[in-house]
């Protein structure tokens, strides 16, 4: 209810101001692009000095500093995939850690597949099968792992992940300081060119990874996202572990965590590899789960973020520049329907709706350099791929993120909340992969019978 109140609060008084102002939001959006636009060259120079620093005086790793890691991986009807998952997890080189496998409430064959795991790294692989009665969702699941876990610090992958033998090394490294409570690693799309959903995700992503680096390097609100995350037991302690009754795991701790004055950090040098998804109505369930999390979680804790006293003021102004990226679709929506209906019902003429018009191309310009230049930096693409690939990205947010606002503020105000967790699928590569044998045997058939009809 809190969530609601609050967001109607916010969208009436948006209207009112548009309504009120509507000769002048133009200027008002403009200016709230330029902040925006002014913070991502403030937090991209931030990055350069750093990395500059850093070539001069490089980093120093205190080799000694091994924690006991806890790595746990939850699986939901996951048996195509997680065999692979927890054979590369055995290959990690880090000498002092434990893993923990958890079946959640599975209806497929994954308890069995894991148990026989169990069985083959006897001693070294934890297994905890759920009740099927048990509490939904990501965060129970990983809160009773938690009671198994003995480590210092706790790594959390999703059950599609692989990474390199060095990953935990090299993550590892950053959560020592004292003030750090979590760790994120990047996170790459393994199938990218299955398609241009997949393609597009990746490009998202890389995205993502220039954005959390910037942040990361004036010490802003760095999020965890899920899979690849490492975070100190002391920190999980201290913030009460996982909310059981958020759908974003992942972004309600990294909330959480900035409140009670932790630092969350990002690990560039290391890389976690995931399943892109391949069809549009899994994506769209997927993306509606993380913006729906995302939301209500700045909904939930919106006082916390203005009233605590553990909170830096850098990460509490990197939180407001973060959340305007919200305010702007819903700003340019309910502005557009506004002019529509004056056009509509006092026949006021249609050339109104072009300052509108003209500051949204604006707005998808800028995403479209940013997405240009992360490809360019961190994929390492041609000039003419990176503007190509910016172009088809900067459509793809268009017509997964705007509509998608849209529904999820709808929801909140008018629906009943719900732990509708939007699984992500797993193990449609394997799946693709068969169907393409199939395909590729069937031909083969047809050929041969071809060959022996014409003998």
């Amino acid at each position: 209810m809190k969530e609601r109140i609050l967001l109607f609060i916010i969208v009436i008084g948006l209207t009112a101001f548009i309504y009120v102002f509507q000769s002048y939001t133009a200027w008002g959006l403009g200016i709230l692009v330029s902040i925006m636009a002014i913070y991502s060259l403030f937090t991209s120079i931030a990055t350069k000095v750093k990395a500059r620093k850093e070539l001069k005086n490089p980093k120093h790793h205190d080799e000694s500093y091994k924690p006991f890691v806890s790595v746990m991986i939850p699986a939901h009807n996951e048996e195509s995939v997680i065999t692979k998952t927890i054979e590369t997890v055995f290959k990690l080189d880090y000498p002092n850690y434990e893993v923990i496998v958890i079946d959640d409430r599975s209806t497929d064959n994954t308890s069995l597949v894991i148990k026989e795991l169990e069985r083959r790294y006897s001693g070294r692989l934890k297994v905890l099968i759920r009740e099927k009665n048990a509490f939904p969702g990501k965060s129970a699941v990983l809160n009773d792992a938690l009671k198994l876990a003995s480590g210092e610090a706790i790594l959390v992958f999703d059950a599609d992940a692989e990474m390199s033998t060095d990953f935990l090394t090299k993550l590892v490294y950053e959560l020592q300081p004292k003030d750090v409570g979590a760790v994120q690693a990047r996170k790459v799309i393994k199938n990218k060119d299955t398609n241009i959903l997949t393609k597009c995700q990746n490009n998202e992503m890389t995205m993502d990874t220039h954005f959390q680096i910037t942040r990361d390097a004036v010490k802003g609100a760095v999020e965890l996202r899920g899979n690849g995350e490492l975070i100190k037991r002391e920190a999980l302690e201290d913030i009460g572990g996982w909310n059981n009754y958020t759908i974003t795991d992942d972004l309600d701790m990294s909330t959480r965590l900035h409140i009670k004055g932790w630092d969350v950090r990002f690990c560039y040098d290391a890389i976690v590899y995931e399943e892109g998804i391949m069809y549009l109505i899994p994506l769209y369930r997927q993306r509606r789960r993380w913006l729906e999390g995302t939301i209500r979680r700045y909904l939930e804790y919106f006082g916390d973020i203005l009233t605590s006293k553990k909170m830096s003021l850098r990460v509490r102004l990197d939180m407001i520049a973060y959340i305007s990226e919200f305010i702007m679709p819903a700003w340019f929506i309910i502005e557009i329907a506004i002019l529509l209906m004056k056009i509509i019902i006092k026949d006021a003429p249609a050339y109104i709706l072009f300052s509108s018009i003209i500051m949204g191309c604006i707005i998808g310009l800028c995403f479209m350099l940013a997405c240009r230049y992360s490809l360019r930096r961190y994929d390492k693409m041609s000039r003419l791929d990176a503007l190509i690939q910016s172009v088809l990205t900067s459509v793809y947010l268009l017509l997964i993120w705007f509509p998608l606002v849209l529904f999820i503020g709808t929801k909140i105000l008018f629906m009943k909340k719900d732990m509708n967790w939007g699984k992500t699928a797993h193990g449609l590569i394997q799946h693709e992969h068969a169907i393409q044998r199939a395909k590729a045997k069937i031909k083969q058939a047809k050929d041969e019978l071809k060959k022996l009809l014409k003998m």
